[in-house]
């Protein structure tokens, strides 16, 4: 048959949504929501409250090793001067966090001089994981 009729016009499709399918989807839908809702047993949802939020997070003491290879510790309120071999007892001995809740608890971030050797830096992070301080980071950005 040809797709052309009599007066010369063409078949046109129907853009149209044909709805009938959908709503008898719906229906069905409607029909299990409303058959299954009694099933569904009401329960109680624990919400967190106040009281039992975490704690703050530690803020981290900072080591600076600066050009003469000479250690600043800076605490939340002030700044110590230290050795390499020194400075794990002067956090645990200064820090107020150490005494609740362990060294391995205290963050520490590390930032050193561009010229100092990287040697320095790996003694003074194995001097810190040998007094229990587990939480040890390295800054990228210069200190100021």
């Amino acid at each position: 048959m040809p797709a052309v009729s009599s007066r010369g016009r063409g078949r046109r499709t129907i853009s149209e949504i044909n709805m009938v399918p959908f709503i008898d989807v719906m229906l069905v839908l409607l029909i299990i929501f409303m058959v299954t809702a009694p099933l569904i047993t009401p329960s109680m949802i624990a919400l967190p409250k106040v009281g039992q939020a975490s704690k703050q997070p530690l803020s981290p003491v900072r080591i600076d090793i600066q050009k003469d290879e000479s250690l600043q510790i800076r605490f939340k309120t002030d700044t110590v001067s230290s050795t390499v071999g020194g400075v794990a007892a002067d956090i645990v001995s200064r820090e107020p966090d150490v005494k609740a809740q362990g060294a391995e608890a205290v963050p520490v971030v590390i930032s050193a001089d561009k010229s100092i050797k990287y040697e320095t830096v790996v003694q003074v992070m194995d001097t810190l994981q040998k007094a229990g301080v587990a939480r040890v980071g390295l800054s990228v950005q210069t200190s100021k």
